[in-house]
């Protein structure tokens, strides 16, 4: 009796380029794989690059698992202006010319009120959902509705280089955290605003950017070769230390 051939399962580890959803490497993969039952771990904004698990086949049992693993990021803000968005892909706000008196340890100051425990409000252009619609829905037609701040964690940051306005900076967080709101926070706190310019994914859980495959290679590579970069269930077990 002729049998389907089985779909792959595992996890695929995709650096994902700017200027697209992670909805849009999920639907790649799926091309490259011919396989339906794809889904990723936690959403990367267009603007942001860098590490998006993506699970496949019964490698979607443990999607939530891989969800909740604490990340690192490297990004830059930009200080004295803030956006609709809190990144630079939103409409400008307000704006001011940074302050004179702002330096490197103003700017640690304000890093470190923003360590360990705090609430987090979320952004509105965000897929939170009020009421089954998601949030950044609302905002597109000029609404702000009221939400609940989360409980976030900073397990460490580093800020990398100061060349202002622009600030570069690393940052080790638990799940459901926005570091788009992390540098408009930041900020507010320094007086004189701020948005993110820049933002790299580069490690969630245990996994990093070091066995990646890139939207190109998952656009032009073999589907044999692409299956050999796949993570085995067993492996990801292992890697996580599970």
């Amino acid at each position: 009796m002729y049998s389907q051939p089985q779909g792959p399962d595992g996890v695929l580890l995709v650096d994902k380029a700017p200027g697209m959803t992670s909805h849009d490497v999920v639907a790649i993969v799926r091309r490259a794989f011919n396989t339906k039952k794809v889904g990723h771990c936690g959403t990367l904004d267009p603007l942001a690059t860098g590490l998006l698990i993506v699970v496949m086949g019964r490698g979607t049992k443990i999607q939530d698992l891989l969800m909740a693993e604490d990340k690192e990021y490297v990004g830059t803000m930009t200080l004295g202006t803030t956006t609709s968005s809190q990144d630079r892909e939103g409409d400008i706000l307000e704006s001011w010319p940074v302050p004179p008196d702002i330096d490197r340890a103003k700017i640690d100051a304000a890093f470190q009120k923003f360590h360990g425990d705090f609430y987090q409000m979320p952004p509105m252009v965000s897929a939170i959902k009020m009421g089954g619609v998601p949030l950044y829905k609302l905002a597109r037609q000029g609404k702000t509705v009221e939400r609940e701040a989360r409980f976030v964690h900073v397990f460490a940051h580093e800020i990398k280089n100061v060349d202002l306005p622009d600030v570069d900076f690393r940052v080790v967080c638990s799940k459901g955290f926005y570091v788009r709101t992390y540098a408009h926070d930041i900020g507010q706190e320094l007086g004189c605003g701020a948005h993110l310019k820049e933002l790299r994914r580069t490690q969630s859980g245990r996994f990093d950017l070091s066995r990646t495959v890139t939207v190109e290679e998952l656009k032009t590579l073999p589907v044999d070769e692409l299956r050999r970069r796949l993570l085995s269930l067993p492996e990801v077990s292992r890697l996580r230390g599970a």
